[in-house]
């Protein structure tokens, strides 16, 4: 008879004393054929890697009784099963969440159709593994690390998922909200400050009230406990003798990019649009201000992204696109896109056309208003990022609301109780060293 077949599937950087058991397990049971998670399905399912594909591929040649490596390139096993014919597949016994229990159960539909068996093995988590599964978090919070992550991101994912936070606590959610549906398994990429949120969490009106000394202290909430980008909200960038330094903090504390709008003056938030008065600066102002925060910086690594306002104010398509060329020709890494109108058909036609002449510069959209149109119609007109821009900020104040009310009608905190979440349920997002 020939040698059984045994595959296990690993997404990690670092090999340790859980990997060797799960491998010896394999070898108890006959030919070892290890998968190396592609770096896709990495982001999508677990975290960003620190190493390549090819260098993880190499680690794990290097085990003892690894007989075969290969690429697996979905989370899901269906081609695994196609391709290999496996007699038994090993994995841990950590299915807790709702995305490890979805791809159990992947794996047991599977087995049971290609008279395969699922092996589990006790999940290994001591002392030492803990150890090194902080230390990977940490080296994944490392300003020189998270910076550069955005431009990998954009060339790895079909788009770019980004998630508004204002506090530690929504860059926690952010950071470990992962969602099964079906077989997809999905979690944000990508951080957003703004400073619309930023502002409202503090009470302030969104006019660059909030100077840049306290919006970075949000930055430092936020990037003390996560390890995802970021993506800031620069405003206008202020005065470009400002903006320099603005760049260059931000450069230095490890965000990912800068998103700075074409217009001048006092800031009104652009929702408004002409309902009150906005004034959009020079195609040649703005192209100086890039050029001047592309010149301040130190690393090939950070983004200033160009965001125009001519559909907002209503000047047009042509304006619109205009002003892109020439926010590109400054050294603009990325062009933002803006519109108030529900109907996404404006913005379809700026990205077409846009793509029309650069098939590069990548796309950045805020579908608040225009919120029907989805993520792979976004892709299929060349968007590489989406950003939720306060989505979170909105749910939190009407529940908060509500629930202040309730207390004053009622004298008491008994009828609210039912709409609260444990407090156990959110200090459990929040990592002990």
């Amino acid at each position: 008879m020939s040698e059984k077949i045994v595959y296990t599937c690993f997404c990690t950087d670092v090999i340790h004393e859980g990997h060797l058991n799960i491998i010896k397990k394999c070898k108890e049971l006959g030919k070892v054929i290890v998968g190396v998670l592609c770096d896709s399905e990495m982001i999508r399912y677990n975290r960003f890697p620190l190493k390549s594909v090819d260098e993880r591929i190499e680690m794990i040649k290097a085990i003892p009784d690894v007989s075969e490596v290969i690429v697996q390139n979905h989370v899901m096993y269906d081609e695994i099963f196609e391709q290999l014919h496996p007699d038994y597949i090993v994995h841990g016994d950590n299915w807790g969440s709702s995305a490890m229990a979805t791809i159990k159960n992947n794996i047991l539909e599977l087995a049971a159709k290609n008279g395969a068996e699922l092996v589990e093995v006790a999940y290994t988590y001591n002392e030492n593994t803990q150890k090194i599964d902080r230390q990977n978090r940490e080296k994944l919070a490392m300003p020189e690390l998270r910076r550069g992550r955005l431009r990998k991101l954009i060339s790895m994912v079909p788009i770019v998922k980004t998630l508004e936070v204002h506090s530690g606590i929504t860059g926690l959610i952010a950071e470990k909200t992962v969602v099964a549906n079906g077989e997809h398994i999905d979690q944000f990429e990508v951080m957003w400050i703004s400073s619309l949120c930023d502002s409202t969490a503090k009470g302030k009106p969104d006019i660059e009230l909030v100077d840049m000394t306290s919006r970075f202290r949000t930055i430092d909430d936020v990037m003390e406990v996560t390890t995802k980008p970021i993506i800031f909200d620069g405003d206008t960038g202020g005065l470009t003798e400002h903006f320099v330094y603005t760049v260059r903090s931000l450069e230095r504390m490890g965000v990912s990019a800068v998103i700075i709008e074409d217009k001048k003056g006092l800031k009104k938030n652009s929702l408004f649009g002409t309902e009150v008065e906005q004034t959009q600066a020079t195609i040649e102002e703005f192209s100086a201000k890039i050029a001047a925060g592309k010149r301040a910086q130190l690393t090939d690594d950070f983004m200033i992204i160009a965001r125009i306002e001519s559909l907002i104010l209503e000047q047009g398509m042509e304006d619109a696109l205009a002003r892109a060329k020439a926010f590109v020709a400054a050294g603009a890494d990325g062009i933002m896109i803006h519109s108030r109108k529900k109907d996404p058909s404006e913005i379809v036609e700026f990205c077409d056309k846009f793509r029309e002449f650069d098939k590069e510069t990548p796309i950045v959209v805020v579908p608040t208003s225009f919120n029907t149109i989805t993520e792979d119609e976004l892709a299929s007109h060349g968007v590489n990022i989406v950003i939720y821009a306060n989505q979170l900020t909105r749910a939190a104040f009407p529940a908060m609301k509500k629930t202040a009310e309730d207390i004053l009608k009622y004298h008491r905190a008994y009828e609210v109780d039912s709409t609260l979440l444990p407090i156990k349920e959110i200090i459990s997002l929040i990592d002990e060293l």
